[in-house]
């Protein structure tokens, strides 16, 4: 059974990730503690509400750090919703602009789109090649934001690189915008996988499996 924690710094839908994680076979952690982070087979990074805020209570736990030190070793790091949002370099939201863990180029900005926040199901277009996404085609997840990532200038294009790119999947709501991600040991989801019925769960089951 995978050792999973799930960071507790003050902002994320705790309880529902680590029943939704407990019930596709993981042994489920709820801490701050940064010895725990570090150790587990995975570390998931959820989050809610505000970029700035969310920052701030990671920086109190150490998570930057924590999440460095993971990948660093080719540990499993997934961050959910505000939790993958805080992987970027920026956020800017309500005339604020925070700075965030920086893991991946990029700056979450508010959707242009006639209604917000974008909540409800989406689909989404996974690349060729996830693993998370595998046998997902065509499924619906659960969104609730209204900030995103519009442009990831170092997605995989189909051009050859010297270096592995990162997997980026893309949702519509009024414009494109970041889905997913999924970077080495790094992967993350604008959705809710926890609130995404069976097709959530099999987006987690498929996180599991690349667990050491």
């Amino acid at each position: 059974m995978k050792k999973v924690v799930i960071l507790d710094y003050g902002s994320g839908n705790l309880r529902s990730a680590e029943r939704a994680l407990e019930r596709v076979g993981a042994d489920v952690t709820v801490t701050s503690d940064p010895q725990a982070a570090l150790d587990a087979d995975g570390l998931v990074v959820p989050g809610v509400g505000a970029f700035a805020a969310c920052m701030a209570g990671l920086r109190a736990v150490d998570g930057p750090r924590i999440i460095d030190r993971r990948l660093a070793g080719g540990r499993p790091v997934l961050g959910i919703c505000v939790g993958m949002q805080i992987l970027f370099d920026r956020g800017v939201e309500h005339g604020q602009d925070a700075e965030g863990c920086g893991e991946w180029p990029g700056v979450v900005e508010q959707l242009k789109a006639p209604v917000l926040p974008h909540m409800g199901w989406n689909t989404v277009e996974a690349p060729a090649g996830s693993v998370l996404f595998g046998g997902l085609a065509g499924e619906r997840f659960y969104f609730v934001h209204s900030y995103g990532v519009r442009d990831f200038p170092l997605a995989a294009d189909g051009q050859p690189s010297p270096l592995p790119r990162p997997l980026v999947t893309w949702a519509e709501h009024g414009e494109r915008f970041v889905a997913g991600v999924e970077n080495t040991a790094l992967s993350a989801t604008q959705f809710h996988p926890e609130k995404s019925g069976d097709a959530g769960a099999q987006l987690l089951t498929n996180w599991l499996t690349t667990l050491s």
